[in-house]
Order: C-alpha cells, then structure tokens, then sequence
C-alpha cells in the first residue's frame, strides 16, 4: 500500500498505538465529504483557485466513497480534539489533489468544528438511513405476528408465576409499541443530533472563515445526502458540547433495554422443548450443542442480549 498520509499521520500512529481500533469508516467518509463540500464552497466564494478546488474537491469524493479507507491508520483513542484524524484527512486529499494540506484542504476549518461535525453526522445517517428503517420493519414484524396470534390464548404471569389468561397477541402488540416509542425517542432526537459546528473554527467565533461559509457548506451537504443537517442553536453551544450525541446515545438505550425484555420474554416462552415452558417455537437456525445431539439454543435473542447489553454499556 502506497501511504498517501503525511508527517501528522506518522506522528499519531507512533504516539497512540492504545486498541488497534481505528476512527470508524463512516466518520472517516464524513470527513472526506465535509472537505469536498468545503473546497467547493471556498472556490465558489473565490477564495481558493478554482482549478485546484475542483481537484480537491474530487479527491475528498473518493475519501467519501471509500476509495482510499486504507489510508486512516490512527487508533480511535487519540488526541482529544480529533486533531489527528482531521489532519490524516487533510494529508490523504492534499496528496492526491497536490495541495496544501493545511492552507488548502482545511481552509476555514478548524479540527474543533470539522472533527465534531462528520461525528454527528455519521451518527445521523446511521441513524436515518440504517437504525430507523431496521426498527420500522421489526415493528411491522411484530404487529403482523400479533395479527395472526390474536386469538392464541396463554397464561400471563406476574413473578414468573400463572396469574390471569391473555392473548399471545396481546403481548406481540406490545412489543411493537415498545419499538414504535423508540422510534419516536429517536425521530424527536434527531434534529438536534443533525446540528453541526461547522464554521465555528477554533473556538466558536468563526476565526478565518468566510461570514457565508458554513450555511453554504450545510447548504451542500443537505443537497448531496438529505440528511436533516442544520445550524446549531448557538455557536458555542454546538462547538463545546456533544449533547445532540448524548441525547440520541440515551434513545439508543432505552430501545436496548426494551429489546433486552422483548428477548427474554422470546427465549423464556421458547423454552424446552420437554420440561420447559414451551409456548412457542422459535426458528431451528443452528445446531446448539457440540455433545448433546439435536439441541437448538435461543441464538437470536441471545445475541440480541448481547449486542443491547455494549449498547447499554456505551451509554453508562
């Protein structure tokens, strides 16, 4: 692999070797559209030589597209300010447009606006184009299962113990308003999530960046993804705080512990098939046990536990 990085690069890499884990790939791309739409801008604002903004431009588009993905090695524990990453960012596009990575490819940046940005808004179309369609069809899902089991009569029960009969479509429609209310959770969170500091620079004031600069590069940015991408409610409250992230983490979590009862209550009801509680039977997707011949284990809901137990942990 040819390093398309730079010196900043080099350093970072020497001075964080800490997990091995590098800056995940959506921020990555995020970064690289960011400075493709800023180069744009720049140029359109004459401030950057037309010619040379295109070929930054272009080069940012294939960081976006995931061209040169190979080309971020920094571990994702590494300075605070996202100063390395943004300079990797900064030494890719500048190399393969032959610009100045600095002067060039961050003007009117800064790694305190650009950095927090492409966050955000990786956590946005994550969130847009991913989380809310999966949760939207797991949903679907679970009304039309409490369609076709509205007439399956079963024991509810309180302490674990036989209390008083219900449908078991009864208790599949409530699954699918406890994901319907996480929807909800997340859909009120995203508008503040889609607030970005861009143009802020350094420390909120906008030091160095065009006066139309930011709401242009928003401009773009909504245009190319229509992602819900906005101002923020005030310049400093977008440059020193990472609440939009915070509040959606919060959405995240409560959706984890609903789907941590909605799998329990699946495995318990699945449970046997001789001595357990036996009230449903859950897909045979794989074998589950090297010893015992013919067990099938609960995989699905298990990894659900799982995976909404590091949700859980990522927002304690």
């Amino acid at each position: 692999m040819a390093e398309l990085w730079g010196g900043e690069t080099r350093k970072a890499v020497d001075n964080f070797p800490v997990s091995g884990e590098r800056v995940p790939v959506p921020v990555v791309r995020w970064l690289g559209r960011i400075k493709g739409a800023a180069a744009r801008v720049n140029a359109d604002l004459g401030l950057l030589d037309s010619e040379l903004g295109a070929k930054i431009a272009a080069a940012a588009d294939e960081v976006a597209n995931g061209t040169h993905d190979d080309q971020f090695p920094i571990d994702v524990f590494q300075t605070g300010s996202g100063t390395s990453s943004n300079m990797n960012t900064n030494e890719v596009i500048g190399n393969l447009a032959d610009a100045h990575p600095n002067d060039h490819v961050n003007m009117g940046q800064s790694s305190n606006d650009v950095f927090p940005s492409a966050v955000h808004c990786a956590a946005l179309q994550e969130v847009v184009e991913r989380l809310v369609p999966a949760l939207e069809h797991l949903q679907s899902t679970f009304e039309g299962k409490a369609a076709a089991f509205k007439d399956v009569v079963k024991s509810g029960r309180t302490h674990l113990m036989d209390a008083v009969p219900v449908t078991l479509g009864q208790e599949f429609a409530g699954y699918a308003a406890q994901i319907a209310q996480g929807v909800a959770r997340v859909n009120d969170a995203t508008p503040r999530l889609g607030q970005i500091p861009l143009g802020g620079t350094a420390t909120g004031t906008g030091l160095n960046s065009h006066p139309e600069f930011s709401e242009r590069v928003r401009a773009v940015l909504v245009k190319d993804t229509g992602l819900p991408i906005s101002a923020p409610a005030h310049p400093f409250e977008a440059q020193g705080n990472r609440d939009g992230l915070v509040e959606m983490s919060g959405a995240l979590k409560v959706i984890a512990v609903s789907l941590t009862k909605i799998a329990n209550d699946l495995a318990l009801m699945g449970s046997g098939p001789r001595v357990g509680i036996g009230e449903i039977f859950l897909p045979e997707l794989q074998k589950g046990s090297s010893i015992m011949p013919g067990k099938v284990n609960p995989v699905i809901p298990e990894v659900v536990l799982q995976v909404s137990a590091q949700v859980i942990g990522n927002d304690t």
